[in-house]
This record gives structure tokens, sequence and C-alpha cells, in this order.
């Protein structure tokens, strides 16, 4: 630790602002340059060489010596300080490397002024090739080196020396107020000035462990002690110091929040404890406090409490302060909201007529859209964010909407009889400028100030996790907006000749472009909007805040964006509509027809991509579960149709008894078995944890390699079987893959019936009847009795464990290859050979397959099982091929 010895009153100034001490030396840098300058122009000025002096354990140290080599500095060592005086030199600007900065010697030197720095300083400088950092204290290692750090809540005053101290050590800048420049607050309380001057900048605050833990490090090369990742740890929390209660909240949501207060440093307490410092109020549920609270309780709204989880820090009481709604302050601001006029009778007809008038005008013109009469209490679903006279809905940031400004403008006097074409027109353009309004409250609420740079406590979410949620919800809020304003100067300047339809059609390739990626992911960005409210309370906290405002109309962002996905066809039902309404021989009819069609188009191609965008999702859901996998399964042509968990039946594709999942494709069928020792997660780029790979892939089989599918006869010993005969393209011979269907969910007639189809689409033959065929079990050989018996088990666990074990003894694992061409050689020759010699290369033969009778991952060790069995299957299928 740091040296704790008592300094003098001048030292511990200029250790509370040592910026102050900084100054004064560059002032007193530049007044002796001047002197020198002006004093000895005609002389020639002594150079001064810095030199580096190895104080005792600094010497020993190879890495240290080769360090200094490598800076070419003059280097020597010193032992005690009764060495000092001899190495004091004019010629020398003597450095001391000093590996403990709490030992005599290091006291005696700081007492004489003199330059010292640690090791880390000059590993730093070898490593970066930069030259000896200048300090006019002792410098141990640059790992707070650029950081301006202001201190708060410190009583003890050994505690805060011995804080800026090691600051200096770490080449840290001490200032005693807090201000813009201060790069880090540490706090030892979460109140004062200064603490609320660096909640107001966006300052970290840091705990006082932050320091230590740095020093801690001091001798690692290259660490920073303001990395997020170190510094993160040490951050005050929002709630450090504070006991909260809660009132008006439901038992779900009170727990929440309870448990968020634990996460955030604080802890909680009932409602009308005395140890309580804040109680937070849902304000619209509590009309009035159940107790009298206390002056040190601080009765604050629930925004508050979302606010400072969002900011990472504690937010200042007084802004978000709850008030009762019969306060004298509230009446009197009620009061002055009221109308002029003295007489509460003549406030009350005057209101009268206001509204009666703004109904008129609301009959007569377009303008402001006419709401229910319900709407004027309660905001609905369908009449979600209809808020184009607010100043909130301004969708160009600040601008009036046009809705709003052209209210008063009619260019063309609206008849007094309106016809129905003009009613469905204009409730068109209505949900039109809801639609827009919504698009422009996500991207004002949320987009943007998620994208925002500099935000306090850094960034909320990733800019991937960004792009996933909101998409092209930008790109729709264009074209949309586009669509607005010519329906909006469509209904100004009404006519009945006026084409509709072709507002649609000229938007029709910008809609194709802009909905697919939307509509298509918008499950992913469901997900990712979920995912990031559980594990980030920052985020939780974000959307507490914005999804409180009325413009949000109280529904969730989720809720929010499914209204692109709902538009399309809403869209298409108002045209239907407005077709209905439109005569025969007003050449908008057919150009409605023509709107309906690219829309229907449009919607056509969001589902046939979204179906292909999930096809592809299910591929590498397959390629993400099964173990070694081929890269080739991944194709745009090809798509998942139906997943069958069975059971092995025969010694192939593996053990009977092995639980075996086929995939079936349009194309090819996928053959994995369950996986005996399941390895670690996986984790994708974007750092999303993916379970492990729980099966084990054999073969990817071609549909085509399917010569005949067999129904396995129901009897007491054989119960939902099958079979494929198959031919690989490099054998000669036919094999025989035998299952148990384990799944009830799927019959096995549907199962056989789909796979039949699919291979007859594969070998271009109309006529998959024909590829099916009934067969017995005994003509196969095909049982599944005992298939759960605990013989049947141990019988396979036995097979599994002579199998490892031969692995593990096999020095010489012959080729199957290699052992087929021996087989076919020794058969070959068997003629010619004499008995006793051939029954001995057979017994040879017998016993290397033994020990290379390995379970392959494919199917070209299948035809020896076939071999074996050739005498009963050839029998079976002569007649089947």
């Amino acid at each position: 630790m740091a040296d704790n010895s008592v300094l003098t009153s001048t030292e511990i100034t200029s250790l509370a602002d040592s910026s102050i001490l900084d100054s004064k030396v560059t002032e007193m840098s530049k007044e002796n340059l001047c002197m020198a300058s002006t004093s000895n122009v005609d002389e020639e000025m002594l150079q001064v060489e810095t030199r580096l002096i190895l104080v005792q354990d600094a010497g020993k140290q190879e890495e240290l010596v080769t360090a200094v080599k490598e800076i070419k500095v003059p280097c020597v060592k010193m032992d005690s300080m009764e060495e000092f005086g001899g190495l004091d030199s004019p010629e020398f600007e003597n450095v001391f490397v000093v590996t403990d900065f709490q030992n005599s010697v290091f006291d005696d030197l700081r007492k004489t002024d003199c330059r010292i720095v640690g090791p880390p300083v000059i590993l730093n400088c070898a490593q970066n090739g930069e030259p000896l950092p200048f300090s006019c204290r002792p410098l141990y290692c640059t790992s707070m080196l650029n950081l301006v750090l202001c201190f708060t809540g410190f009583r003890k005053k050994e505690e805060l020396v011995n804080l800026v101290t090691l600051v200096h050590h770490m080449g840290g800048v001490i200032r005693k107020e807090c201000n813009s420049k201060v790069t880090h607050l540490v706090a030892n309380c979460t109140q004062g000035e200064k603490f609320r001057v660096a909640v107001s900048l966006g300052t970290p605050i840091m705990k006082p462990e932050w320091i230590y833990k740095a020093w801690e490090r001091r001798n690692e090369q290259c660490f920073c002690a303001a990395v997020d990742d170190f510094r993160n740890e040490f951050k005050v929390p929002p709630f450090q110091d504070c006991i909260l209660s809660f009132l008006g909240f439901s038992d779900e949501e009170k727990n929440s929040m309870e448990e968020m207060t634990e996460m955030q440093g604080g802890s909680w307490l009932p409602v009308g404890d005395e140890r309580c410092t804040h109680l937070i109020v849902e304000e619209n549920t509590v009309k009035e406090l159940p107790f009298e609270p206390s002056k040190k309780l601080f009765v604050v709204k629930q925004e508050w409490f979302w606010g400072s989880i969002q900011m990472d820090a504690r937010a200042g009481e007084t802004m978000y302060l709850y008030e009762k709604t019969n306060t004298p302050e509230l009446k009197k601001s009620v009061s002055l909201l009221s109308l002029s006029t003295p007489n509460s009778n003549r406030k009350r007809r005057r209101l009268r007529e206001t509204l009666a008038q703004l109904s008129r005008e609301t009959d007569l013109s377009p303008f402001p859209p006419r709401k229910r009469p319900s709407a004027e209490h309660s905001l609905s679903i369908g009449s979600l964010l209809d808020i184009s006279n607010t100043p909130e809905s301004s969708i160009h940031y600040g601008e009036t909407p046009k809705s709003c400004s052209k209210s008063s403008r009619s260019s063309t006097p609206v008849p007094p009889k309106q016809s129905a074409r003009w009613q469905v027109a204009k409730e068109l353009y209505q949900t039109e400028s809801n639609y827009v309004n919504i698009l422009a409250t996500i991207i004002q609420l949320f987009q943007v100030p998620l994208e925002e740079e500099g935000q306090r406590g850094g960034p909320i979410l990733a800019p991937e996790e960004i792009k996933t949620i909101f998409g092209s919800i930008p790109d729709i809020f264009d074209v949309h907006m586009k669509i607005k304003d010519d329906l909006e100067d469509l209904i100004v300047n009404w006519d009945e000749s006026k084409s509709i339809g072709d507002i649609f059609l000229k938007y029709s390739k910008d809609l194709v472009k802009t909905y697919p990626p939307f509509v298509n992911f918008f499950e992913m960005s469901k997900e990712t909007i979920i995912k990031c409210e559980k594990q980030k309370p920052r985020f939780h906290a974000f959307l507490k805040i914005n999804q409180a405002k009325p413009e949000c109309g109280r529904q969730s962002l989720v809720e929010l964006l499914i209204r692109p996905v709902q538009r399309l066809p809403s869209v298409a039902l108002l045209l239907n509509d407005l077709k209905k309404h439109t005569a025969d021989e007003n050449p908008d009819k057919s150009t409605l027809e023509k709107a309906i069609g690219s829309l229907k188009e449009v919607m056509t191609h969001i589902n046939e991509d979204k179906r292909k965008t999930e096809a592809q999702k299910q591929i590498f859901d397959v390629v993400y579960e099964v173990d070694g996998c081929p890269a080739n399964l991944l194709s745009s042509h090809r798509s998942l149709v139906q997943r069958v968990e069975t059971v092995s039946l025969g010694e192939h594709p593996c053990d009977r008894g092995e639980q075996v999942t086929l995939f079936l494709f349009n194309d090819c069928l996928e053959i994995a078995r369950k996986r005996h020792k399941v390895i670690g997660t996986f984790r994708s780029p974007h750092d999303r944890t993916r379970p492990p790979a729980s099966l084990k892939h054999i073969h990817l089989m071609p549909l085509s390699q399917i010569k005949k599918v067999l129904d396995i006869r129901e009897t007491e010993d054989c119960h939902n079987a099958f079979a494929l005969l198959v031919r690989p393209p490099t054998e000669q011979a036919n094999v025989l893959l035998s299952f148990q269907m384990t799944s009830e969910e799927l019959p096995k007639e549907n199962w056989l019936k789909m796979l039949c189809r699919h291979v007859a689409n594969t070998i271009c033959k109309a006529d998959a009847e024909n590829l099916m065929y009934v067969a017995d079990p005994e003509s196969f050989e095909v049982n599944t009795k005992d298939m759960d018996s605990t013989l049947s088990r141990a019988s396979r666990a036995i097979k599994k464990t002579s199998k490892k074990v031969t692995r593990a003894f096999s020095f010489s694992k012959t080729p199957k290859r290699a052992l087929r061409m021996a087989l076919s050689s020794s058969h070959s020759s068997e003629g010619r050979s004499p008995p006793s010699s051939g029954k001995l290369a057979v017994s040879r033969l017998s016993s290397t397959s033994s020990l290379a009778g390995i379970p392959s991952p494919s199917l070209v060790s299948l035809p020896s099982f076939f071999e074996r069995r050739s005498h009963t299957l050839s029998r079976s299928t002569t007649h089947l091929i």
C-alpha cells in the first residue's frame, strides 16, 4: 500500500487539487526557460542527459534490465542511500526506478524531490517505443494516466490522503471542484452538490474500492483502470444508501421492483416503516397517502425509480416529488387554467358553445379527424395514438404535422351531403395518419434515444440489438409519410373522379422492399426485446419510462411494433370497401382493383419470403442440433418436411435399440442418433447462447437411393415398425434399414405416405403408391420385442463398452476399404489355397474385422450387414425391385 505518513498543510492542499501544483510547475519551468534565454543568449547551453538508476531490487530484475537497454538510456545501479551523493552530477538528470513505494529508500528519495518511477513505467516505454513520461511526483505505473478524479463524502483525512496518493502514483490528476473536466467522481455517499453535478453531467461515479483494486493490479502491463469491464464492477449503484417502499402497485409489479431495488444496491421495507428513505408512489392509482410522511422521507413518483436505473445513478428527487390531488398548489394551478369569466355559469355556457363549434367543424371538414364519443375519456386499441393535435406528435422532430397545420384550410368546399366514397376515403386517410404517428412515436421515443451517443452510463443496447429490434421501421415510415401526404392532398382537394388507387400503385414497389425484412423477422425482434428487458435493467427502466408517456397510449413497444404487421391487410380491406362505393363508370374502379391486386402481391411476397426464411431457420436449427452435420445440407432450394423420432431395429445404421432421429427434407433424409455424451454450449457471434448438440450425424441420404418403403404389419412382437430398402451408388447390393416409430403425434401411415410422395417427386415418378410395400415382420427378421427390457439395455451397454475397449487397444486400425479388398481377395484365392491355410486366413481376417468394427458415420459399411443376411433377404426382396 502507499505511504501513509502525515503530510504538511501545503502538501495536503496540493493533493486536494493537484492541477494547481501542475500549473505552478509549468509556470516555473517557463520562467526559468525565459531567464536562461535572456541571460545566456551567447553562451552554449549545458546538455543534460536522462539517466536511470535502478534502486536495490530493481537492478536484479532481468526483464527490467533488458527493457532499459531497449530504451537506450544510461543506467546505473544503487543498493543504498549511502551511494546517493556520488551519483549526483550536473550532466545527468537522474530518474530512480524503485520497486517498492513503501520502504525507507523511497521515503528518502521523495523528500529530496527526486524523480521516481516504478518498473511498469519502464516496461511500457520499452514495449511501446515511447520516451519516459515526465512527472513531478512519484509515478509507479500509468494505469490512471489522463484520468481526472474528484472526491466527495470522505470524513477521514487519512483515508482521503491515502486514496489521493495512490491516484498520483498511477498517473491520475485530482481536482477539488467537480466540473466537465472531471472524468470520474469517487464518492463515499450519494448526497451532496458534487454528486448532483456528476449525475447531471453523466460523469461515472465510483466507489473507493476502484482505486484500491487498480493499485493491486499496478504491475500488469497495458492495464487501464478506465476500461469498462473493470470500471463497471465498482460503480456506485443508483440506490446505494437508499431504503425504498412501494405504494399503489400490483403484487407482481411490486415484487419485480423490489428485486430490481436489491439488484441496484438498495433495500426495501414495508410502507410506513420509519427507516425508509424513499416512498415510491403509483400516481395513477394513489389519490391520498395513508399516513403523514416525515420531513426526511422522499415521496416520489415511480418515474424517479425507473429514471435512476436508466441513467445508472440516483436521480434528483426534487423533479419527481409526489403531490396530492387536493393540495392548494394544484387547486391554484387548476383555477389558473379555467376561463377568465367570473361567473361559473357563464364559463360552462361558453365551454358548451366551444365544444359545439368544434363538433360542427368536424362535421364539415376532414380536419381534425372525428373521434368516437368514448374517445374523449379513454384510449382504445383502435384509436391508439390519435394525437394529431398534440405537440408531442410532431413527426419531423419538432415540426408541426401537416394534419394539424392544414386543418383550417379548405381549398374546395365540401358538399353538405357527403358521399359514401368520400367517407371511406376520409377513414383511409385518418387511419393512415394515425399509423404514421405510431411509426413516428416508435422512432422518436425509442429508436433515436437508444442510438444517441454519449448516453449516461454508457449505451443501453448494443447496435446489433437495436438493428434487430427496429429493422426497417424508418424505411416504412418514409414510404407511408409520402402516402399520407398524397392522401391528404386528395382529401383536401376532393373530387369524385380523383384516383386513390394510383397512390398505392405508385408506392407498391417501395412496399415490397420495406415490409418483408421487418415482417419476417418480427418474432426475432420480439424475442430480442423480451430477452434484453430481462437481462438489462437499464433497458427495462427505459421502456417503463417511455411506455408511460401519453404518446404511447399505455402500449408496450412490442404492441406498437406489431402495427406494421397488421397495416397492409387493413389497407386492403379499406380499398375493397372503397371499390364497392365507386361507380362503374368511375375510372378509379379499375385502378382500385389493380391497387388491391398489387397489395395482395405484396402480402403474398411477404408470406412467401417469410416461409422461406422460416424454412432456412429450421435447417439451421437442424445443423446446430446435429453434431457433425454436413455443410452441404444448407441449400436455398431445400426445406424441412418432417422430423420423426425412431429406434433402430437392426445393426445399421447404428446398434439395435439406439434412438435415431430422421429429418425428412424435400430431397434428402438426414439420419442422426442420440449423443452418448453432450458437449458444452455453443455461443454465436452475436452472443446468443445455443443449447449443446444432442444428436450425432450418421448419414445424409439422397431420397433417390430409397428403392422401396416397407410398411411392416402389426403383430404381437412387432409394433409401429417400418423399413427402407436402400441402394447406395457405390454398392451393388441392397441395404435394409429398419426402425420403430416412438412418437405418437404422427401416425405411421401418414409418415410413410409423406416419405413416398417426396421420394417419387425426387425421382420424377407420378405413382408414389407403388413405392410402398406391405410386408410381414418374419420375412425381414424385424421385431420390436423386448426393446425396453432391462436385459436389452444391458446388452447395448455391454456392446458400447466393448467397442470403446476395442478402439482403445487397437494399435493398427485397418481401413474398411482395405479390409473389404482383403476379404474379396481371400474369396478369390480360396479355391487355390489349402483348406487349412484358408481357414487360418479367414480367422485372421475375422479378428482384424472385430478390431476395426467401429460404427461408421456413413452407410458405406452397410453392405456387410446385407451380405451376412443375403440368403434371407434375397428371397424377400427379389420381387420388390
